[in-house]
């Protein structure tokens, strides 16, 4: 593996044969802090006072819930929990808005690759109403070549289907292909497709500490690839 430039770190893949770039969106692109938040603080706040419980309680309904559905694309939709919360999901998180935000190069990075001539596509598990909220604050949409949301798929991204599916709308070749994301069963499930180069982010919630180092090539935060971008290609 070359060295990247002004790093003693191995490149985590090789630039210069890389045609499309897959980004996930929450943790990988986006500050996870928003999510985190929202879900774990916000929400069960919003729902103690809505049922008359105390936070506690709530959180506790509420973690059984995400529990039992991680993974799943209903854990991911927003008209899912609008409708058995029976509160308004997007209504809420507009109110939270203001933590919604680009790890730091997000910006930079996206711009390189596309003046490097790589196709940029997004493929989130997001909403799309939670897309369209996201998409609105950072005004990160016109980075991508394609925007793909699970739910257009109905696929969670942790599915095999998922990735027949995009493959399908989406036709890259997993031999020039990078995928940037944060969820392991994501990348698990990336790899079995034949994806040949993985990218695993260490911090998706900048206010958290970094998770171990996963059997994928890693970043602290994707701003680190402007420097093998810049050494590599």
């Amino acid at each position: 593996m070359i060295n990247a430039m002004n790093t003693q770190q191995p490149r985590r893949c090789a630039w210069e044969q890389i045609e499309t770039v897959l980004f996930d969106l929450d943790g990988t692109l986006l500050d996870l802090h928003f999510d985190n938040q929202f879900w774990l603080d916000y929400l069960p706040r919003s729902y103690a006072a809505a049922r008359s419980l105390s936070v506690g309680e709530a959180k506790t309904q509420l973690l059984a819930q995400y529990d039992a559905l991680r993974g799943t694309l209903d854990w991911y939709c927003v008209d899912y929990w609008t409708q058995t919360l029976e509160l308004d999901i997007i209504g809420l998180k507009q109110q939270l808005a203001h933590l919604i935000a680009p790890h730091p190069g997000v910006g930079e990075l996206l711009t390189t690759l596309g003046q490097l001539g790589k196709r940029r596509v997004l493929v989130t598990n997001a909403h799309p109403h939670s897309l369209e909220l996201k998409m609105r604050h950072t005004q990160l949409g016109d980075h991508f070549e394609q925007m793909v949301s699970a739910h257009d798929l109905k696929l969670a991204k942790e599915t095999a289907e998922f990735w027949h599916e995009l493959a399908r709308i989406e036709p890259f070749n997993p031999q020039t292909t990078v995928l940037v994301d944060d969820n392991l069963d994501v990348l698990e499930q990336a790899a079995a497709h034949g994806l040949r180069w993985l990218i695993a982010v260490r911090q998706p919630d900048s206010q958290r500490p970094p998770v171990p180092p996963p059997q994928f090539p890693s970043v602290h935060g994707v701003g680190e690839l402007l420097a093998e971008l810049a050494g590599g290609t």
